[in-house]
């Protein structure tokens, strides 16, 4: 089984968490990407954990409706614990009903005694009121939770303002209200900033003072989104860093133990398994632990029950190939002033843990990791880090062609101030984490085997206690 989970089957797309009795139900759509042998539309399925590392099937929760029914796509929604049951309001797509002038989208229920079993109410099928100013085709994602202040539930929803132009600044998060879960009234739009196509995946928590609104476009960039407020009722601010990963990782949504909150997504393939392959929806779980900063922002980091099972030291080989390296007293430490340093230090496994901790002196371009490098260094991914530019980048070379590749996250750095680095790799997938701010995401397709390495450009760097690790065997049973 990957690291990363996904089925042997087919891959997961938007992730629906749901905490309870201690352990996290992860809703996902199940993606076959196989028509032919599996048919049309996403069914639900459900694996639990405990440690974002082990997971528990427990197969099919929701199916897919049959071809002309309105649900053939089970599309993203949310899990409620309310009334002695617990209930699932989700997505219920059919791009076929657009043919019949019909709605493509409605908000449909599901409710289990156990969380094992559900019951689909087919009688329950909200759509979007047109006579109210929303567009038909954009009523998705709804997101139910109970709010304290008003004393009823609310339901936030991806949708679309049919009276604003242009018309891709149309998207909203409206909202609905209700007593029960039962009957729903339409309120004013919940969040309208004339900014999006439309905001999906939207997601809602307070942590201490702060209100958090979280939302995924496709748009301006395809990526997932927060925004904060003091107040449920806003203003909503954006912070200077708005994303939680790359745009390979996409309709985050988060989840809490009345501790700690975690948000999870999905890392993106691509076509024909290329570097240049355009995305696909969908793909396999990438899990972050979301942290607060004094100032309302919010940073994330690797799980801490992660890196416990990385336990198992892969042995290094230091081989110089470009540049003078100082090796001794676990640091590798190179002064590359006026050139580039590169030195490898052995075969990566498939799946395994990078850490070091890394120093730079003043004026230094750029330094950081080269993955799975080949022989003469012809080929090879880099974690580069550019102190000038505030920015840590995964990049290729050669690059492929015209095609851009390289992807950033911004991240500030001090001279003489280390840099604490985690790479965890898995087969074609690679989350990268620095100072437990900051996580970046991406595939590697091109290059499948090679070498760890490092490199400094036109400066000085340290790399401290560089180590690699993988699991146990019997852990990955």
């Amino acid at each position: 089984m990957p690291f990363f989970y996904k089925p042997d089957d087919g891959y997961t797309a938007d992730f629906i968490p749901f905490y309870w009795n201690d352990s996290y139900h992860l809703f996902y759509l199940k993606d076959y990407r196989d028509v032919d042998k599996h048919g049309e539309g996403t069914p639900w399925f459900q694996i639990v954990t405990r440690d974002f590392v082990n997971f528990e099937d427990w197969g099919e929760a929701i199916p897919r409706g049959a071809q002309g029914t309105q649900d053939l796509w089970i599309f993203t929604g949310s899990a409620i614990e309310a009334n002695s049951e617990f209930s699932i309001f989700y997505t219920a797509h059919n791009h076929h009903m657009m043919e019949q002038g019909k709605p493509c989208q409605a908000v449909t229920l599901a409710t289990s005694p156990d969380l094992r079993t559900w019951t689909k109410h087919p009688e329950v099928m909200m759509y979007a009121p047109g006579d109210k100013g929303y567009e038909p085709h954009d009523w998705r994602d709804p997101f139910v939770f109970w709010n304290e202040e008003a004393g009823e539930y609310w339901m936030l929803l991806a949708a679309r303002l049919s009276a604003i132009k242009p018309s891709r600044n149309r998207g909203c998060t409206a909202l609905m209200a209700s007593p029960d879960l039962k009957t729903w009234e339409l309120r004013d739009p919940f969040w309208a900033p004339n900014e999006y196509f439309t905001h999906e995946c939207p997601d809602l928590f307070k942590m201490g003072d702060w209100w958090y609104l979280v939302y995924s476009t496709f748009t301006e960039r395809c990526v997932t989104h927060y925004r904060m407020s003091r107040s449920i009722n806003g203003p909503w601010l954006a912070p200077a860093n708005d994303a939680f990963d790359t745009r390979a990782y996409y309709a985050a949504k988060t989840a809490s133990d009345g501790d700690k909150r975690y948000i999870f997504g999905w890392l993106a393939t691509r076509d024909g398994e290329k570097d240049e392959g355009g995305w696909q929806w969908g793909g396999c779980l990438v899990a972050h632990e979301i942290t607060q900063q004094p100032d309302g922002t919010l940073d994330v980091r690797v799980p801490e029950s992660v890196p416990a099972v990385f336990t198992e030291p892969h042995s290094l080989s230091s081989k110089p190939m470009l540049g003078k390296w100082d090796i001794g007293g676990g640091h590798i430490a190179s002064a590359s002033v006026g050139e580039q340093s590169m030195i490898t230090l052995g075969e990566m496994p498939q799946e395994c843990m990078i850490e070091t901790e890394i120093t730079y002196h003043p004026g230094t371009y750029s330094f950081g990791l080269l993955l799975r490098a080949d022989e003469n260094l012809e080929n090879y991914y880099q974690l580069r880090f550019e102190p000038a530019n505030s920015r840590m980048v995964f990049d290729r070379w050669p690059r492929p062609g015209d095609v851009p590749f390289m992807f950033e996250r911004p991240l500030e750095m001090t001279p003489g101030k280390p840099i604490k680095l985690r790479v965890i790799v898995d087969g074609t997938a690679v989350v990268a984490y620095a100072n437990n701010k900051i996580a970046l995401s991406c595939r590697m397709y091109n290059h499948p085997t090679g070498a760890l390495g490092l490199f400094v450009t036109e400066g000085e760097a340290d790399f401290g206690g560089v180590s690699v690790r993988t699991q146990q065997v019997s852990n990955r049973a």
